[in-house]
């Protein structure tokens, strides 16, 4: 399922990228990097897909303050089958952390739940969005730099 949803997307180039790193960038696992170096050893353009990954990753992690903003912890845990220990745990974090927490967003496991716990912790949407997409943005630029030095 998941190589068969890879090609759909490859095939889609900068629109498939920008769906790919959405959905990395949610709740969803799902790993942008392999699709983006896949296009990138297609030929299209790393800075294209920088852009693309930036924006369509920043926006699934907003996704994910937006539901924790909308929603409770109870059903955080219940409908996105986050573990409630995690999700208080990535609340205490993110209360140390406050809005710029957001930084955190590209780690693994933590990510999601951290941006989930923003949300619920009602962050500075603002500050919230702009170190989301500058954690973002370094990632996939270290990650186009270092595909480019092996493809």
């Amino acid at each position: 399922m998941t190589e068969t949803l890879m090609t759909f997307l490859s095939n889609y180039g900068y629109i498939g990228m920008l769906v790919a790193a959405f959905l990395a960038g949610s709740f969803v696992p799902f790993s942008s990097e392999a699709v983006m170096i896949g296009l990138m050893a297609a030929g299209l353009n790393p800075i294209g897909l920088l852009i693309y990954g930036t924006i369509g990753n920043s926006l699934g992690s907003m996704f994910n303050y937006g539901v924790g903003r909308l929603g409770r912890p109870e059903w955080i845990s219940r409908f996105l089958r986050i573990d409630d220990a995690k999700l208080q745990r990535a609340m205490a974090l993110m209360r140390d952390k406050g809005a710029w927490g957001g930084l955190l967003s590209p780690l693994p496991i933590i990510g999601s739940v951290a941006t989930v716990a923003l949300g619920l912790l009602r962050a500075n949407v603002f500050i919230v969005a702009l170190s989301v997409f500058l954690s973002k943005f370094l990632r996939y630029a270290i990650l186009v730099y270092s595909a480019k030095l092996i493809i």
